[in-house]
C-alpha cells in the first residue's frame, strides 16, 4: 500500500470519527479503510486505534502519529501550492460547503462558470444546512448565513439573505388578504424545519406565528414548501432568491413587505489568510461574480 495514502486515510478517520464517513470521502469500502489503518499499525509495530463494537479511540501512539501525519500532509500540500504559485497555474480540487438554497440558486451557476474558465481545477460542492465545524471538516471554503460567532475564521461578505412572505393568488382569494403579522394566526402556514428538529424561528415575528397549531406542512426543504404554496396550501416564509421568479410571474404574491425579517449577512469563510493558489483563485472568482 502507498503509505502517504494510508496516512491521509488514518488522519481522516481521526478527524471524522468513523470508517464509514472516511470510506465515502475516499470512495473506498469501510473494509479498505481498516486495511489502510492496519497497514500503518503493522509497519509501526504498534496499535494506533482502540476498536470496540460501539466506539473507537486513539492510543497514545495513535495521538503522536496523528500529529505527525497532519504535519507531513500539510507540508506536502504547502509544497504543491508553492509549485502551483511558481507556475501560476492553479490545479486540484476546491472543497466547498454551502447552505442548500443559496448553493442551488446562487453558487451553482458561479461554479459552472468557474469550471469553464479554469480547466485544471475541480470543485467538490456539498450543499448542507447543518453547521459543520470548520476545523474538523475538510472543506476549504464554507459559506454561512447569519451573524458570525467564531472570530478566528477569515470572513468575506457576499451579501445579505432576504426573507419574504408570499402566497398563491388562489389561496388569498379563498382565505382573504393578509395585511398584518397577526393575521397569520388565522391562516394556514408552511413552516421550514431545521435538521435539529427546531421549527422556523425569525426574530421579529410573533412567537405563535408559524406555530404547530396553524402549520399545515413542515419540511426541511424550501422547494417542497414552495410547491405547496403555489398549489394554494398556505403562506410561505422563505428566502427571496427561492421565490423571486414566481413573484415576478405572479404565481406567488409577496406579502407583508414592511414586516419582512431583517436580512442576514452571507459570508464566505476560510481558516487561514494564507490561501493556496487554487482556493484563492476560487474565492476571488466568487467575490467578483457576486459583487
Amino acid at each position: 500500500m502507498d503509505k502517504l495514502t494510508s496516512m491521509k486515510v488514518f488522519a481522516y478517520v481521526v478527524e471524522h470519527g468513523n470508517f464509514r464517513n472516511t470510506a465515502h470521502h475516499f470512495d473506498i469500502s469501510p473494509t479498505m479503510v481498516g486495511k489502510h489503518v492496519s497497514f500503518l499499525e503493522q509497519t509501526l509495530g504498534t496499535q494506533l486505534i482502540h476498536r470496540t463494537t460501539r466506539k473507537q479511540s486513539l492510543t497514545e501512539a495513535g495521538k503522536l502519529y496523528y500529529q505527525e501525519c497532519q504535519r507531513i500532509i500539510e507540508d506536502i500540500t504547502n509544497a504543491e501550492n508553492l509549485i502551483q504559485t511558481l507556475m501560476n497555474r492553479p490545479s486540484g480540487t476546491v472543497k466547498v460547503n454551502c447552505p442548500v438554497t443559496y448553493g442551488k440558486k446562487i453558487l451553482a451557476p458561479i461554479v459552472a462558470d468557474f469550471l469553464s474558465e479554469y480547466p485544471d481545477l475541480n470543485v467538490e460542492l456539498m450543499l448542507d444546512n447543518k453547521l459543520i465545524d470548520p476545523y474538523l471538516s475538510d472543506a476549504d471554503i464554507i459559506i454561512r448565513i447569519g451573524d458570525l460567532v467564531d472570530s478566528s475564521l477569515v470572513a468575506r461578505k457576499l451579501g445579505d439573505y432576504e426573507m419574504t412572505y408570499c402566497a398563491a393568488p388562489s389561496y388569498l382569494a379563498k382565505h382573504g388578504q393578509i395585511t398584518h403579522l397577526e393575521d397569520l394566526n388565522q391562516h394556514h402556514c408552511l413552516g421550514f424545519q431545521y435538521h435539529q428538529g427546531e421549527s422556523q424561528q425569525v426574530v421579529n415575528i410573533p412567537s405563535n406565528t408559524f406555530g404547530l397549531t396553524n402549520t399545515r406542512l413542515t419540511s426541511n426543504n424550501g422547494d417542497v414548501l414552495k410547491f405547496a404554496a403555489i398549489n394554494g396550501a398556505g403562506v410561505l416564509l422563505q428566502p427571496k432568491i427561492l421565490v423571486e421568479e414566481e413573484i415576478q410571474s405572479e404565481t406567488l404574491v409577496e406579502l407583508l413587505q414592511t414586516y419582512a425579517p431583517k436580512p442576514k449577512p452571507i459570508h464566505l469563510l476560510y481558516r487561514s489568510k494564507q490561501l493556496s493558489l487554487k482556493n484563492r483563485t476560487f474565492v476571488d472568482f466568487v467575490l467578483r461574480e457576486v459583487n
